[in-house]
């Protein structure tokens, strides 16, 4: 059964790291369009970083820009996100997602890479808490 799943959350203070993991199992990460959301309490889930496909083109929001990294390991099947210089805005539950069907590629265009349509394996969530 594909699936994906998450670790690295936990509280940090502002201006710290974190390293968040997804680990896929089932199916393989490394021809397909993946991603970051993640989701505040009240607030709609947000797109944070994607690579598009088998390439290295990356997208990020602009309020991570510069601040976080999206990146993946082939050989260990697993994406990651990256997050430095952490600010208190950043607190949510952190989701990994791919496209296994390379919708973002076939169907919906790159515009829509960090938009939810396209993704159709989620990993179950990570709280990430930037606080003092």
């Amino acid at each position: 059964q594909a699936r994906l799943v998450e670790s690295g959350g936990g509280l940090v203070q502002p201006g710290g790291s974190l390293r968040l993991s997804c680990a896929a199992s089932g199916f393989t990460l490394d021809s397909h369009t993946i991603a970051w959301f993640r989701q505040a309490p009240g607030k709609e889930r947000e797109g944070v970083a994607c690579i598009i496909s088998a390439g290295s083109r990356t997208y990020y929001t602009n309020s991570v820009n510069g601040r976080f990294t999206i990146s993946r390991d082939n050989a260990k099947n697993t994406m990651y996100l990256q997050m430095d210089s952490l600010k208190p805005e950043d607190t949510a539950v952190y989701y990994c997602a791919a496209d296994p069907y390379d919708k973002v590629d076939r169907t919906y265009g790159h515009a829509w890479a960090l938009k939810t349509q396209p993704y159709d394996k989620w990993g179950q969530g990570t709280q990430v808490t930037v606080s003092s």
